[in-house]
């Protein structure tokens, strides 16, 4: 791939200098955290602008995962942390089992930790990463550049496509060279960071706000939620055992020890649970319900004449 010069990088608004924090190395504390907060504020407005094309994205997303698929995210440096982030939290979070949703960075599991020079430079590092997990056209693929140009992203856009992958690129510079390799383009322009070229501040933010949306709102559609309730999650340590015992109590309005009861007789299953006590079938009956619903227990319970409400 062609090297970038620098005046094209520099061409780039992720790059270019912000007027108002050039005297920045003057002002006391308070004032420097006035104007990051002032940029911050610029966000969730950028990301507002390009919701049409996350609702894409979330779409072909929702898709895959019907058809088997998998959501792969693949990025360099901040970008590639912040995908893995995300991927992380879906099996807990949503109960889908680990692979689903899959993170690759530039440079591997050692970059979570330190910069691997020269790794997200190679395009076909990017392309190698996904034969690794034998990519099939089944998957989303979503390459994570700030910049918009990085070539591990754009080999890797490039081979996913090649497969008839849906391929998504998610930066934060409207002339985007990764937007050319991608089914669908989610371009924030978030403007000029407070330091330079410091795109872990402000780009950094629209990435994971845009990651936010798409695992979250794909999970959704997928009946993962009851209400505005986590109902897959799983309960793995006390924390969530907690979370669990109380999203039960939420949904159904029975006591604490009416809550631990049912769970235990639904192996900590809250979606099981919460099906049980308000449609008021045994647990085989209720799971072939929740089966014959897709999972949407709001759907299982109206089937069975419920309102959702006890």
């Amino acid at each position: 791939m062609k090297q970038s010069h620098p005046e094209e990088l520099g061409s780039l608004t992720s790059e270019s200098r912000n007027p108002d924090s050039e005297d920045i190395d003057l002002l006391p504390v308070a004032a420097i955290l006035e104007k990051i907060n002032h940029a911050d504020a610029q966000v969730p407005t950028a990301v507002q602008q390009v919701l049409p094309d996350v609702a894409k994205a979330v779409d072909a997303v929702v898709q895959a995962f019907r058809d088997g698929g998998r959501l792969i995210y693949m990025g360099a440096g901040t970008s590639g942390r912040i995908g893995l982030l995300d991927a992380v939290e879906c099996p807990p979070t949503y109960g889908v089992p680990e692979g689903m949703v899959i993170p690759l960075i530039a440079g591997g599991e050692a970059a979570v930790h330190r910069a691997q020079e020269g790794a997200e430079d190679d395009p076909g590092l990017g392309m190698a990463d996904l034969k690794n997990i034998d990519l099939s056209s089944r998957d989303v693929v979503v390459g994570i550049a700030a910049s918009g140009r990085t070539p591990y992203v754009v080999g890797g856009l490039r081979y996913a496509r090649s497969l008839g992958c849906t391929a998504v690129a998610l930066a934060c510079n409207r002339t985007a060279a990764i937007a050319d390799e991608a089914d669908i383009a989610i371009l924030p322009e978030v403007g000029p960071e407070i330091l330079t070229g410091s795109t872990r501040m402000k780009a950094g933010t629209a990435q994971k706000l845009v990651l936010n949306m798409i695992t979250t709102a794909s999970m959704i559609r997928l009946g993962k939620s009851f209400h505005n309730l986590m109902v897959d999650v799983k309960a793995t340590n006390n924390k969530l055992v907690d979370r669990t015992r109380r999203i039960v109590m939420e949904a159904t309005g029975v006591t604490f020890a009416e809550a631990d009861k049912v769970l235990d007789q639904c192996d900590q299953n809250a979606k099981l649970a919460i099906m049980v006590i308000l449609s008021g079938l045994e647990r085989d009956d209720a799971e072939t319900a929740l089966a014959d619903a897709g999972g949407f227990l709001r759907r299982a319970l109206q089937e069975t004449g419920k309102t959702g409400t006890r």
